[in-house]
């Protein structure tokens, strides 16, 4: 039987941030690509596949974007409050569904600002968990020449970049190891950027599942262009699709 037969999938998307990098008017989920905002393309994302039937996003306390957008009406959305910091918005998803979720149920965490996400890349999560313990996150092998620097962006050294990845998401692990995980990191002052991280601290030894590059997520101005790229070519092709 299907590993997701078995337990319940849940989606939590922190969108709380205020994505100062890019320099823009408004946070950067709500910046507009083909149309739409850069957090519609993402809940698509998951609410287009069969395997979910609801999305959590954790939103600013005062957040006057979201209720503009056609998400704000959709049944299959859901909102929480979200915290300071990434760790904070994903725990407080964690409580908001505390009393849907059970203690084995997948929890698929992703960035807001992480729009291009194909299907393909969630199938080939789906099939890793089975042998995932300590669950799984999409990454891409680095090919590139590493260099570490110092603070005067003057080389340092070369880094080996034998097993190196670069981390993407969504990451997906039960929900009550990632509480837990979350929880402690949260007592110990230990501030984590992703949810991987905070497996890893408790002990915890996720499976890097390869995915795409072109899971892109936007940071920095420039990444519009190449996120509307990729969007505008993965619509022209499902369009091709349902010609053909």
């Amino acid at each position: 039987m299907p590993i997701h037969t078995l337990s319940h999938f849940w989606v939590i998307i922190p969108a709380a941030g205020i994505g100062s990098r890019m320099q823009a008017s408004l946070p950067k989920q709500y910046l507009e690509i083909a149309n739409e905002s850069i957090l519609e393309h993402t809940v698509r994302c998951f609410l287009s596949h069969p395997s979910f039937d609801s999305v959590a996003i954790g939103l600013a306390k005062q957040d006057p974007y979201f209720k503009r957008l056609s998400l704000s009406n959709n049944d299959r959305v859901d909102v929480f409050e979200g915290g300071g910091e990434r760790v904070h918005s994903v725990l407080n998803g964690l409580t908001f569904l505390a009393d849907k979720a059970q203690a084995n149920d997948w929890v698929w965490v992703h960035d807001a600002a992480r729009p291009c996400l194909s299907h393909d890349d969630i199938d080939a999560l789906i099939n890793s968990l089975s042998h995932a313990q300590d669950g799984c996150l999409l990454a891409v092998p680095i090919y590139d020449t590493i260099k570490r620097s110092d603070t005067s962006s003057q080389v340092e050294e070369t880094v080996d970049r034998n097993n190196l990845w670069r981390a993407m998401t969504p990451q997906v692990f039960r929900y009550s190891q990632l509480y837990g995980a979350l929880t402690k990191c949260v007592d110990n002052d230990v501030l984590v950027t992703d949810e991987s991280s905070a497996i890893e601290y408790c002990g915890g030894r996720p499976l890097l599942v390869s995915g795409s590059e072109r899971n892109i997520k936007v940071t920095r101005p420039n990444d519009l262009e190449l996120v509307g790229q990729a969007i505008i070519e993965s619509k022209s092709s499902l369009q091709t699709d349902i010609n053909e």
